[in-house]
């Protein structure tokens, strides 16, 4: 009888796998404080430890800007009081990049005292992160379960997790940052918009009705005028205050690009007076990351349509292929010159769509000139 051979792993094996699972799950997390949680949780399950703990230094270098931990619960969090200082044990590790192992931390010189409420430890593993040869943090695990000391393999392993750690903690770093300024380039742009356009219509608005108050009595055909200026102006700044506020909202992506853009397109036809319609598959599979920076050019494209180019009708064309989304944004308006740098600069955020294209690693055109209309074409890689 022939037997079936089963490949076993090693136990190098399983620890390069277990250390693999821990750095995707670690990779799937955008923000800086959920990547801390997700190392520190999965440090303490990979060493086998009671306790684990990350620290991360601040600017002054005499104390944690974040220090979270794994195997304590809330009370006893609450209970042992502020977070630690960066000194001792456990500033030498954010200064030293060497791992420091010991089977009493409370036997080493460097350490001072235990907070009245904190578990007393034995076992240690301190572990710290590099990155481009700076340390940004460090691990530390305490107390292994079941008794004993850590060895050299798990400080082999704490090695292999903190390498991968650092990258993923700058990583995360520059999607904050990179969220924080595209928040602070959005809130400078509508500043702009409401300066350029709503604040304008105002003010006439305003003229108008000073203009109707000086008529209303010697000319009243006059100020039955102004009047009617004036409902025509208080309309403009309600479709333009429209506008912004449905900018302001971000995309809603349980719906979908394609709801989401004809959702878009119903406030442009009623603002704007403007025939759209919207060619596209039902529900195209697309990641998140995509959809949204695709709604946003689209949005900008739309934008411009209804401030600028005193179009009639608006088509927006969405393909899906196996490997690129195509968007196709269409007007029968004015048009204009793509490439004179005054409508660049300020009136049409070109820029800005190119930029937004680039980012997922698409290409963006646009053709267009004066009296032939305009259209925005945008093409980025599909993401499954």
């Amino acid at each position: 009888m022939l037997g079936v051979v089963v490949p076993v792993s090693t136990p190098t094996e399983a620890a390069l796998a277990a250390v693999s699972d821990a750095i995707l799950g670690v990779a799937g997390e955008r923000s800086v404080e959920a990547v801390l949680q997700r190392l520190v949780v999965a440090a303490r399950e990979l060493a086998g430890a009671r306790y684990a703990a990350l620290g991360i230094p601040d600017e002054e270098g005499d104390g944690f800007a974040q220090f979270l931990t794994a195997g304590m619960d809330d009370e006893l969090i609450d209970a042992i009081g502020p977070l630690p200082r960066t000194h001792g044990l456990l500033g030498s590790l954010l200064v030293d990049p060497t791992p420091y192992r010991s089977d009493d931390v409370a036997a080493d010189p460097r350490f001072t005292w235990w907070p009245e409420a904190h578990p007393r430890m034995g076992a240690f593993l301190g572990m710290p992160l590099l990155f481009k040869g700076d340390v940004i943090g460090a691990l530390y695990l305490a107390d292994k379960d079941g008794g004993g000391s850590f060895d050299e393999a798990d400080e082999r392993l704490m090695g292999l997790l903190a390498a991968h750690a650092a990258v993923a903690i700058e990583q995360a770093r520059l999607v904050e940052a990179s969220r924080e300024l595209s928040i602070l380039e959005e809130r400078a742009r509508l500043a702009r918009e409401l300066h350029d356009a709503t604040v304008q219509t105002l003010f006439s608005l305003s003229l108008s009705a000073e203009v109707a108050a000086s008529l209303l009595e010697d000319d009243p055909a006059g100020a039955a005028a102004e009047l009617g200026r004036i409902r025509e102006l208080s309309q403009a700044a309600v479709g333009e205050l429209r506008t912004l506020v449905f900018e302001l909202r971000p995309p809603a992506l349980d719906d979908g690009l394609v709801a989401t853009l004809g959702k878009r397109l119903e406030v442009l036809s009623r603002t704007h007076g403007l025939e759209v319609s919207l060619v596209a598959p039902p529900s195209p599979s697309l990641d998140p990351e995509t959809e949204t920076g695709l709604i946003r050019i689209v949005q900008e494209a739309l934008t411009n349509v209804g401030r600028h180019a005193a179009a009639r009708r608006v088509e927006v064309v969405v393909g899906v292929g196996d490997h690129a989304v195509d968007v196709t944004v269409t007007d029968d308006g004015t048009g204009f010159e793509p490439e004179a740098r005054a409508i660049r600069a300020r009136r049409l955020g070109l820029t800005s769509m190119r930029e937004r294209a680039s980012a997922l690693e698409g290409t963006l055109a646009v053709e267009s000139s004066p009296g032939r209309g305009t259209t925005v074409r945008v093409s980025v890689p599909r993401r499954r």
